[in-house]
């Protein structure tokens, strides 16, 4: 008996129409699939799930993150991702997810993406409050400025590696974006470039930001509410981590590594003014021969007090 329960019930299951469910219960079933699976599956069975998959409330937030991460590389980018085609084929899914939100996005976490479709998914989103394009190298101050006007409740900022965004985009987000409390503005390597070499343009590399401080003051003057710093191979100085740690009093984690023009002395003297800090991270790491061309230290060594970019300093 219990193996006739058994076959009916598989049987059941292979007759079953899933074209039948209703719009709502289909919502809830992709809401389960991740973005990719969504846009790759779902979308192309019928019509009735490619309406489904387009129901604004699976829309709150477009992450490609993990999308990236599967491609096998990680944090890192692959040099297929740095094309024109590429970045087209980023801008057509975000258009098209800001569209689809209706209003409802939230959260935005792509790479590669351009001016014109930030601007496009910015005047759509006025409800959105995580953004992260690390490695678009497209985005200039223009899309930052509709990010910052249309933007206001914006809380979460990822401009990492995103060469033609200066101090100004920064300093109209701190004005606009009160909210802000997490600010990530790391650069790639370029006391190493060698480890991008074959995937980022060598032009991009040399269009390495060197207004380091200057992005530093305007995070202390007009983002006094952050929380959470990423500054990874910045080239501020002591003056510039001052700035931030005199402006930015409820610090709880800053990321330095890679700082070549900090000392462990000037660290020290920042970080008293951050009474709440939890962890930082001190720019610790190798440096090559080829760099200071000096035979004293002819191999590569822990970076501290007697190495510097620009002086050997004690």
């Amino acid at each position: 008996m219990a193996e006739v329960t058994e076959e009916g019930a598989r049987e059941a299951e292979a007759n079953r129409d899933w074209s039948e469910l209703t719009p709502v219960c289909l919502a809830n079933v992709l809401r389960r699939l991740t973005l990719e699976d969504r846009w790759k599956g779902a979308m192309l069975v019928c019509r009735s799930w490619l309406a489904a998959a387009r129901d604004p409330s699976l829309f709150a937030a477009v992450d490609l993150e993990p999308a990236f991460e599967s491609a096998g590389s990680g944090p890192a980018d692959a040099a297929e991702w740095w094309t024109p085609a590429f970045q087209r084929r980023v801008d057509a899914m975000l258009r098209s997810a800001a569209v689809w939100a209706e209003g409802s996005l939230r959260e935005i976490r792509v790479r590669h993406c351009s001016d014109e479709a930030l601007c496009f998914a910015a005047e759509r989103s006025l409800n959105l409050q995580t953004l992260s394009i690390r490695s678009s190298q497209s985005v200039t101050d223009r899309s930052m400025f509709k990010i910052a006007t249309c933007c206001p409740l914006l809380g979460e900022l990822d401009i990492s590696n995103c060469y033609e965004i200066s101090y100004k985009s920064l300093e109209m987000i701190g004005q606009n974006c009160a909210n802000l409390k997490i600010l990530k503005r790391n650069l790639l390597n370029w006391l190493d470039p060698s480890q991008h070499s074959g995937i980022v343009p060598d032009e991009y590399l040399r269009a390495c930001p060197q207004d380091g401080d200057r992005e530093a003051m305007t995070i202390g003057r007009f983002m006094p509410k952050l929380k959470h710093v990423e500054l990874r191979f910045s080239k501020l100085s002591v003056c510039g981590l001052i700035s931030v740690s005199e402006g930015c009093g409820d610090l709880e984690f800053l990321d330095l590594f890679g700082c070549a023009n900090l000392t462990s002395r000037g660290i020290e003297q920042a970080s008293t003014n951050l009474k709440n800090l939890k962890t930082l991270i001190r720019p610790n790491f190798y440096i090559p021969r080829s760099m200071f061309h000096t035979e004293r230290y002819g191999h590569w060594r822990l970076y501290d007090e007697r190495f510097q970019t620009n002086v050997f300093q004690i």
